[in-house]
């Protein structure tokens, strides 16, 4: 099965999705190990890693595009990839498209933020107008090639111009082919349900910690009806947090043996990036 497929098909299952967000290979192969049947790039986190710079709209379509694409690589799983507000008008957001289907992604987030966009729990955000964010996403769905690659709008219209027109904005992006709907920065359980009730098709639901919609556990959002649920800075939070313990165990101390139980010890890093399966294509195919 196609991953766009089987991506499409969690979606419309009864069963609500839950995945973490991957900011960069290392962190994707590690959701695939523990178990989750979906990868979601997190943006934030890959301005973070990549460039070391906070998700204000720094990063260059290339710059994302080929994020996404090594990502998809890396594993089986579907990897749904942060397509910012599609880098561009309506003819830029089919070039988007056509980078992040060719790279591998099972699907993409698009949002209707003014460029530079930002993360959608800072402050500051501006929409672009309803109609041009529209016709950005009808391009985006006649841009796909595989009628399956799953196409993700996020509007951000929460935090500028109120509910209502968030809502209207999801709604008009279904009538226009999107296959899943993500209001941004919900502020209150009652919000989450009147989304939830009011959209057809699936919807998305953002776990940030610190962020401004409550965090609820995945057995509660499935009971308000959402189809996914992403935590896309819990990866990117954390692997922040063991570093500076370990760094400063390090730098305090000379050595990292008071934190050996915060590391993957070293057999089973190479196990987890593959080390064996490539000795046995040295064995194979190196005369």
């Amino acid at each position: 099965m196609r991953k766009t497929t089987r991506l499409k098909e969690l979606l419309y299952d009864d069963k609500i999705v839950l995945t973490p967000g991957v900011h960069d290979c290392m962190s994707a192969i590690i959701a695939e190990r523990v178990g989750f049947d979906v990868a979601y790039m997190t943006g934030f986190g890959a301005s973070a890693s990549l460039i070391g710079k906070p998700d204000v709209g720094i990063l260059t379509r290339a710059e994302m595009a080929e994020r996404a694409r090594n990502l998809a690589m890396c594993v089986d799983i579907p990897v749904i990839g942060d397509g910012d507000d599609g880098f561009g008008n309506a003819i830029g957001m089919m070039r988007t498209i056509e980078l992040y289907e060719s790279g591998g992604c099972a699907g993409i987030q698009l949002e209707d933020q003014v460029a530079p966009k930002r993360c959608g729990h800072m402050a500051g955000k501006k929409v672009v107008p309803f109609d041009e964010f529209i016709g950005k996403i009808r391009a985006a769905v006649a841009a796909r090639k595989d009628p399956d690659f799953v196409i993700i709008a996020r509007t951000d219209a929460r935090a500028v111009n109120g509910l209502d027109d968030a809502i209207a904005r999801m709604k008009a992006c279904e009538a226009a082919g999107a296959d899943a709907v993500f209001v941004e920065a919900v502020e209150s359980v009652e919000e989450m349900k009147i989304v939830s009730s009011e959209l057809k098709i699936p919807t998305i639901a953002n776990m940030v910690e610190g962020g401004k919609t409550p965090i609820l556990t995945a057995q509660e959002l499935e009971d308000l009806g959402y189809a996914l649920a992403v935590c896309p800075t819990a990866g990117t939070f954390a692997m922040a947090k063991t570093l500076f313990d370990v760094f400063t165990e390090l730098k305090k101390n000379g050595t990292t043996e008071g934190v050996k139980d915060r590391m993957i010890q070293f057999s089973e890093f190479n196990d987890l990036i593959g080390l064996t399966k490539y000795g046995e294509l040295e064995k194979e195919f190196i005369c």
